[in-house]
């Protein structure tokens, strides 16, 4: 049976004429529950606030086909960001803000304030839009079970999505900075493997016990179980601008996670976290267009042989869900024009303005839905 997946993404709120950070989730959600937000009925789509005020959060309901998926994407795309546009706000679809101050006012919530006063600075300066995977399991250790087979794929996952190289008004180098600022976090990142659920919940029991969370949502593993439903959560990827970008990253992500079950990765050795955080590093910093850690000869490869090594080990699962097809078009496509990364610093590059970036970035989000 082919499994489940849905889709979770951050946006960054702009200010339509200056490309900051714009403090208008709040006003937006307002707009959203005077047209009743959250009535089945109407919609299945689910808009949420985020940590921060410039920022604003969609769901989409678990699908089994791509074109499912897409459809409720691009319907949460569009009710989410004509809201934000009604306030005032341009919706933007990039993981990091290129232009305005890191320090950003924070969303009012006991909960939220309570994280920023443990966390100090790195909570500040944390506005950043990930997008997050889930995929279905049948009991906790099976998930545990996906969790720790994902892991040799996730700095792939990370170069295709890669989404934000400029933040405060300069170029980082990365293709996602993102995931360099979501890392400073004592409860973000690679961890070991767990093994089973006895193993993954004592993990968590110590790190909430030393403080480094203050509840289970704030244990923020690159894949971790979900609280609120049966499923593994990936939180390794940038928010996609183009949807066929996310969807690609679910398909290859619900590809490894069936393959994962009944058919071990070789590898030359145990996939130590310290080598993984190197793995990963590579990822942020180059992107598709660069060369990633290959994850069954540990040797530097460019991103399309790792792609092309991905499809060779899960080629039953993406057949059977039939996705095959799919996602090679999509990687052609993404490959092609050297990913969101590398289509901003094009942007820059013929205009020499970040706000200009900020502009191209949010006229392709509203299309994504229009």
């Amino acid at each position: 049976m082919t499994r489940l997946i849905g889709i979770e993404e951050e946006f960054l709120i702009a200010d339509p004429a200056t490309g900051e950070p714009a403090n208008l989730a709040g006003a937006a959600l307002d707009l959203l529950g005077a047209t009743g937000r959250g009535e089945p009925a109407q919609t299945d789509e689910q808009v949420e606030p985020e940590f921060f005020r410039p920022q604003i959060e969609i769901a989409t309901p678990p699908s089994v086909s791509l074109e499912e998926l897409g459809a409720e994407l691009r319907k949460a795309r569009a009710v989410a960001g004509s809201a934000v546009a009604s306030a005032g706000g341009t919706m933007v679809a990039v993981g990091v803000p290129p232009v305005g101050s890191p320090v950003t006012a924070v969303t009012p919530n006991e909960r939220y304030r309570r994280i920023v006063e443990q966390l100090g600075l790195p909570a500040r300066e944390a506005l950043s839009c990930a997008m997050h995977v889930h995929l279905d399991i049948a009991d906790r250790d099976a998930g545990i079970q996906v969790a720790d087979g994902i892991r040799p794929w996730l700095p792939l996952i990370l170069a295709l999505s890669a989404n934000s190289p400029f933040w405060r008004e300069q170029d980082t180098s990365y293709a996602s900075w993102r995931s360099e600022i979501w890392r400073r976090f004592p409860s973000t990142g690679t961890s070991e493997p767990f093994g089973d659920a006895a193993g993954y919940d004592e993990v968590s029991r110590r790190m909430l016990q030393w403080g480094a969370a203050l509840d289970p949502a704030m244990l923020y593993f690159d894949v971790r179980l979900s609280e609120k439903a049966p499923t593994v959560e990936v939180r390794v990827a940038d928010v996609c601008t183009d949807p066929q970008d996310a969807l690609l990253v679910a398909a290859l992500l619900r590809a490894v996670a069936t393959t994962a079950e009944n058919k071990p990765l070789p590898m030359p050795g145990p996939w130590r976290s310290d080598l993984h955080r190197v793995a990963l590093w590579r990822g942020a910093r180059h992107g598709v267009g660069g060369t990633l850690v290959h994850p069954t000869t540990w040797e530097l490869a460019p991103a399309r042989t790792v792609f092309e090594a991905l499809l060779e080990h899960c080629a039953e699962a993406l057949d059977e869900a039939g996705d095959t097809e799919f996602v090679r078009s999509a990687f052609q496509d993404l490959a092609g024009g050297g990913g969101g990364a590398t289509r901003q610093r094009a942007r820059y590059a013929a205009t020499g303005s970040l706000n200009a970036v900020v502009a191209d970035l949010a006229e392709r989000t509203t299309a994504s839905w229009s």
